[in-house]
């Protein structure tokens, strides 16, 4: 009974020591949270109306999320009696081995820094880089994710992105599609840029500024290749790069101008 009346008193001198200092803390840590979203939700409210660009918005919602928690749990325990300097230097030693463990993961982290800060890039843009071609879908804390012509889902770590060179087509408004269309030699050049300007002319997704042209480009072993090269908005790239072709056969064939052999495709932007 002794033993147990001990224990007892132990109890509520812990209690009547730590008790209040414990929902003390909790009633910080509840209240703190409410604060938090409040201020995360009103940042959010007020980075909207400033039509901040979409993908730097998330980023910087998250890193001010994370850093208001990490203080608001340093409050809470220094509130508890713990020494808040030797609790930084803990998690100060575990940062530098986490860090050291993850030296991939931080390269990347500090890339997707450097994206938001010069934004070479936005969501929606179509960009070429690391050999994939496609569009921006969502740039991440650590990764960049592109959906390709052929709607597959690509995923490149943000240092890659941030260290290597990157084409964007978008950003100037309008590309260019570069395609090489040969007639036979004994085909009348004058007659045949006129059959191939007027598909361009005609077609209602290709720019009139800058004007489409047709040129002699090349004159080949069995042909008079000639350069067609329309410009259009990025996102009607393959509608125009497909019926740059069929027209231009077609338009062709009604004229009476041979066609020796099809002929491939590049992609330029603008100069």
């Amino acid at each position: 009974m002794e033993k147990a009346e001990e224990w007892m008193n132990y109890g509520l001198d812990l209690a009547k020591e730590f008790g209040p200092k414990l929902i003390t803390a909790i009633l910080i840590y509840i209240v703190g949270m409410w604060i938090v979203k409040r201020i995360i939700s009103g940042t959010r409210k007020v980075m909207s109306k400033s039509k901040y660009d979409e993908s730097l918005q998330k980023f910087l919602l998250n890193l001010f999320s994370w850093t208001l928690k990490v203080f608001l749990i340093i409050v809470v325990i220094s509130r508890l009696g713990v020494d808040v300097t030797t609790f930084a230097a803990v998690i100060a030693a575990a940062g530098l081995a986490v860090g050291l463990a993850l030296q991939g993961s931080l390269s990347n982290f500090a890339g997707g820094v450097l994206l938001m800060i010069f934004k070479p890039y936005r969501i929606g843009d179509l960009i070429e880089a690391q050999g994939v071609l496609g569009v921006v879908k969502g740039i991440e804390i650590f990764t960049t994710k592109l959906v390709t012509p052929q709607n597959k889902l690509a995923i490149i770590p943000n240092g890659a992105m941030a260290n290597g060179n990157i084409i964007n087509y978008t950003a100037e408004g309008k590309m260019r599609v570069d395609t090489v269309i040969g007639v036979g030699y004994g085909e009348d050049i004058k007659k045949t840029k006129e059959v191939l300007l007027k598909v361009l002319t005609t077609n209602p997704k290709v720019l009139q500024d800058p004007a489409p042209s047709v040129n002699v480009m090349e004159l080949a072993d069995s042909s008079v290749n000639f350069a067609v090269r329309p410009f259009c908005k990025p996102e009607d790239y393959w509608d125009v790069y497909f019926a740059t072709y069929e027209n231009c056969k077609l338009a062709l064939d009604a004229a009476g101008i041979e066609i020796p052999y099809p002929h491939q495709v590049e992609i330029h932007k603008e100069g």
